[in-house]
Order: structure tokens, then sequence, then C-alpha cells
């Protein structure tokens, strides 16, 4: 006799069976119910994206044309401050050659300083009648430009007098050629220069050379009133600053 206790286990349901069908039906019935609530979250993002694109769109729109005056204005900026440092630097680069200028003359004045103490000056040596210095710089064609210094403080009381000419030696076709005042001036009887100073002057003038002649030593020639000649010479290299085949 059979333990009633004893129960034969339950069969599992198939998936065939009625069980089964139930189960798909209520799983097609939630699929169902869930298909608006998903088509209304995917319209409510396409709605804010479609939102967001035209207000970026719509801002980009409008900040374009403040960019462009922006950049606009940047560009004005910068040519600006380009201007001003051309317009500083020309300042500078002027204010540099003025003060070399300045520098110059200074030096130039002090110069003339020594040079007046040395012939004025209480202590100043005493001499008399003398070419101090000579210059001679190149003109057109043939022609030089002279300049001769002269001085004298042996009698600070009285004025000298008198007049100046200039000789120049050198060579022309391998021989030693000496040229006179009317040579240098290139015309007969030609007047010499007149000097009348108490302490100094500078007494200029021009001279031209002959083609083919080349200047070694040039003299001035001071010829004072109711006195002796003074006669000084120079290189032509010294007065000219350059040699003689420079000439």
């Amino acid at each position: 006799m059979n333990d009633p206790e004893q129960l034969p286990p339950a069969s599992p349901v198939s998936s065939k069976g009625p069980g089964a069908a139930t189960e798909r039906r209520r799983a097609a019935r939630r699929t169902v119910r869930r298909g608006p609530l998903l088509l209304a979250v995917v319209t409510v993002s396409l709605l804010f994206g479609a939102w967001g694109l035209w207000a970026g769109l719509r801002g980009g729109g409008v900040a374009g044309p403040d960019a462009g005056e922006r950049i606009a204005a940047l560009e004005q900026e910068v040519t600006t401050l380009t201007r001003s440092d051309q317009i500083s630097r020309e300042a500078n680069l002027k204010l540099q050659g003025t003060l070399a200028e300045r520098d110059e003359e200074i030096a130039a004045l002090r110069a003339d300083v020594a040079f007046y103490e040395r012939f004025v000056g209480a202590t100043a040596q005493r001499r008399g009648l003398t070419v101090h210095e000579l210059r001679l710089a190149p003109g057109t064609d043939s022609v030089w430009h002279y300049t001769a210094t002269l001085t004298q403080n042996l009698n600070r009381d009285a004025s000298s007098e008198g007049e100046l000419r200039l000789a120049v030696e050198g060579t022309r076709d391998g021989r030693l050629e000496q040229l006179d005042w009317d040579d240098l001036r290139q015309r007969e009887d030609a007047p010499a220069l007149p000097y009348s100073f108490r302490f100094f002057q500078q007494v200029q003038g021009d001279i031209m050379l002959p083609q083919g002649f080349t200047p070694t030593r040039v003299t001035v020639r001071l010829q004072p009133r109711g006195g002796r000649a003074v006669e000084q010479s120079f290189p032509w290299g010294e007065a000219t600053g350059r040699s003689a085949t420079d000439a």
C-alpha cells in the first residue's frame, strides 16, 4: 500500500504547454504597453537635440559679427603699436645722431679753447709769425682747397699783416718739378692772399695741379709788411691726410 505522504514529483511545465503560451501573451502585452513610453522618450530626445542645434547655430550667427569686430580692433591695435614702435626707433636714431653731432661740436670747442689758451693764455709760449697748421682738401677735377692757420703772440699789442703764397714740389714724367704760386693759380702775376690778425687767422683759397703731376711737399710763404719772409713746408700726405699717389 502506497504511503499517502509520498507524492509523486510534479512534472515540469513544458514550453509547449498552455502555461508557456500564457506567459508569452503577458510579455507581449508588457511590450505593447512600453512602446508608447519609449517612443515618447525618443521623441523628446530628438526635440532637445534639435533645439540645441538651433540654439548653437543661432548663437554662432550672433557672435560672428562681434568676433569679426574684435579681430579688426586687435589688428588695428597691432598696426598702431607697430607704427608707434617704428616712430620711437626713428626718433631714437635721430636723437643718437644729434647727440653724436653735439659730442663732435663739444670736442671741437674744447680744441678751440686749448688752441686759444696756447696762444693767448697767460702761460702761453711767445712765438712770432708761424703757420700753425695747413690743410688741403680735394675739390673737382684737379682743384685743391687749402686752409692755412696763421698765428703769432710775440707782439700782442700789434697786428701782423702781409701776404701768403704757396708752392708745391713733386714729380712729373719721372722728373722733379716745383710749381710756384702763378703755376698753382694758372695765371701770371697772380695776386697773393692778404692776411691781417692779432693772434691768429685762417686763410683759405684754391690751387690747381696739372695733369700727371704727383705732389710730395707743399710750402707756405708768408711775407709780412716790413719784415723778413717766413717759409714752412709740410709733407703732402700730412697736409691732405692721404698719400701722394692719391692726389
